[in-house]
């Protein structure tokens, strides 16, 4: 279902979180399965001789193995309920700052969270010149709001305004809790995608991995291999589908917070000249203001392209692009025009 106004965007992104919940069990088990096969095809599990036989005694196995991963998937999302943001902070090198640290800074954002009635998340600063920022957290009293150094030191007090309303959009629209539980679970996929294609292409199996090189072997090699790819592939899409749509939305939250789509455009204009990228894993660059990609890469981006977040805010909300400075003609004196210098 396409949203078509605030309340039913937010009604998707829960109905995505429990989508998410509840296919992940489905998926986890048969990535699990695959594995079973790799494990067989390769030699570290005995073959009963036959394909049939393989992929039966491979599900048999499956009743053992598959409560193992979801008890163990579930300790790794207990993990990262309670200790997400701290991850995140050992990441990216983020830390608490005060009303007393940064005066400014938390004025802006408590006025924008008193103006529309909700609890000021807790502010993190990173010490870097690179020009970004990113919301994060699952409930009301974790939320929080993270920037960096050179976008405090860079930007004017309008458009540090503007980007405070984009961060706590991502916070009212609930996109923050869904690109968690989505980070988290494509950090999972991932984890299993390379744990299968390492096994599988680079571990030893001795002599009995020898043997099976062929035949059934090779067949559920090949399995497992692809299993690993999709897997992969499926890390990424989760990570992409999630942010796309949610920039444009938060871009527009921002504007209708501040009434100032100018500023949102000047701030994009800045990020978009800004080349010192923040470093943090694949899954928590997600989260950023910016993380546009270049190249082939941005066949799997999760932000659109900065022009066309600026299109959207002139188009949609009103703004304007600033014009280049036009330089004053130099007016005739009494004697008619300044002579022309030595150049011109």
């Amino acid at each position: 279902m396409e949203a078509v106004g605030l309340q039913t965007y937010i009604w998707n992104n829960n109905l995505r979180s429990a989508f998410l919940l509840a296919g992940f069990p489905v998926l986890l088990i048969g990535l699990t399965y695959f594995l079973t096969l790799g494990l067989i095809g390769a030699g570290y599990l005995p073959s009963t001789g036959s394909l049939d036989g393989d992929f039966a005694y491979a599900f048999h196995l499956l009743a053992v193995s598959a409560p193992l991963a979801i008890a163990s998937a579930l300790i790794w999302f207990v993990i990262a309920y309670f200790s997400n943001q701290a991850i995140i902070d050992l990441t990216t090198g983020a830390h608490v700052v005060t009303r007393k640290d940064e005066p400014e800074l938390y004025n802006l954002l408590e006025n924008l969270c008193i103006g529309r009635g909700m609890k000021t998340p807790t502010l993190r600063l990173i010490d870097s010149d690179a020009l970004n920022a990113f919301a994060t957290g699952l409930h009301e009293g974790q939320y929080s709001i993270t920037v960096t150094r050179g976008l405090k030191e860079t930007l004017t007090r309008d458009e540090l305004e503007a980007v405070l309303g984009h961060e706590l959009t991502h916070v009212i629209n609930r996109d923050v809790r869904t690109m968690v539980i989505a980070a988290v679970f494509a950090g999972i996929f991932s984890l299993i995608a390379q744990v299968l294609y390492r096994v599988i292409a680079y571990g030893g199996g001795g002599g009995n991995r020898r043997d099976r090189k062929g035949g059934a072997g090779g067949v559920f090699v090949l399995i497992a291999l692809a299993a690993a790819f999709v897997g992969y592939m499926l890390a990424i899409v989760i990570r992409m589908t999630l942010s796309r749509s949610r920039e444009f939305v938060a871009d527009a939250g921002a504007v209708e917070l501040t009434k100032n789509p100018d500023a949102m455009i000047s701030a994009l204009r800045k990020l978009e000249g800004d080349h010192t990228k923040l470093t943090a894993p694949e899954s928590v660059r997600a989260l950023f203001l910016d993380g546009e990609e270049t190249g082939v890469y941005t066949l799997f981006a999760t932000h659109p392209p900065i022009s066309r977040r600026i299109d959207a805010l002139v188009k949609f909300a009103g703004g304007r692009l600033a014009e280049p400075a036009v330089q004053p003609a130099i007016a005739e004196g009494p004697w008619g025009k300044p002579p022309a210098g030595p150049w011109g």
